[in-house]
């Protein structure tokens, strides 16, 4: 069911690679509340998912980009307020990876070089991606940016290794970004702590199957789906969260505030 929350906004939706990707999810959402946007993943990543499918379904266009060059940033949003006809309303920034991960290292024997690697594509492109959007003026008054993260950032998942200190990253840039995109044109920053979902970049993490099942019994609600994270986020870049930035919003069925639930208790009395 269509609101029209975001009829008339301009966006750019960085990170879809497939349909299980809740980047995907969000640009399908986004463009059935009336929104308009680009859609901006890495050249790699483009060859290796659909998004030309989705550009098709959405009528938007694809700009390949790199979101740890600053150049390839600063031609993206150049060509999306081209191409859109005005400056941005709201930004996703759906962007993870970890060479570490990826590649099986334990967090006692992580590759620093690949570390470095992980913070700059997983955080630090937040921090690039709102600088060159201020370095443009290319964003609205009472704009939204919005950054995926997970609940890694704050306590231990032991087979998350580096991708948790990027997530604690990129939970503070939000808030120091934040802070000082609000004062400069009351343009929101806020992170949504998404449940275990089942991404095509999820599912890659060690032990995936186990702490997804672990959060479903642990949260009253259930885990929360990728189309259930992109419904939050329509909310957030629409005009009805004007007055909610520098947070971090928990979206997991309650996970983030129980000690133990019955489920739990049960399957280790068993």
């Amino acid at each position: 069911m269509s609101y029209n929350l975001l009829k008339g906004k301009k966006g750019i939706i960085f990170g879809a690679l497939d349909e299980k990707s809740i980047a995907w999810k969000v640009a399908m959402r986004a463009k059935e509340e009336g929104a308009e946007f680009v859609l901006t993943n890495a050249p790699i990543a483009m060859r290796m998912g659909e998004i030309n499918k989705l550009a098709e379904h959405c009528n938007a266009q694809i700009i390949p980009a790199d979101a740890t060059s600053v150049e390839d940033l600063e031609n993206l949003f150049t060509k999306a307020q081209e191409i859109l006809g005005s400056k941005i309303d709201f930004v996703l920034h759906s962007i993870g990876s970890s060479p570490n991960i990826r590649k099986g290292k334990a967090y006692g024997d992580l590759n620093y070089d690949w570390f470095q690697k992980t913070l700059d594509i997983s955080a630090l492109s937040f921090h690039k991606v709102m600088h060159v959007a201020e370095k443009q003026d290319a964003m609205n008054e009472w704009g939204s940016i919005v950054a995926l993260s997970y609940i890694a950032a704050q306590r231990v998942f032991p087979d998350y290794t580096d991708m948790s200190h990027a997530k604690a990253i990129l939970e503070s840039i939000a808030r120091n970004y934040g802070y000082r995109f609000g004062k400069l044109k009351n343009v929101r920053v806020n992170t949504i702590s998404q449940s275990p979902t089942k991404t095509t970049a999820g599912t890659g993490v060690g032990g995936f199957d186990a702490f997804y099942d672990y959060a479903d019994k642990m949260s009253p609600l259930g885990n929360a789906s990728a189309e259930d994270c992109a419904n939050y986020a329509i909310t957030l870049f629409s005009d009805l969260t004007r007055m909610v930035t520098m947070q971090n919003l928990m979206h997991d069925g309650g996970f983030s505030y129980m000690g133990v639930s019955e489920d739990i208790v049960d399957m280790i009395s068993k």
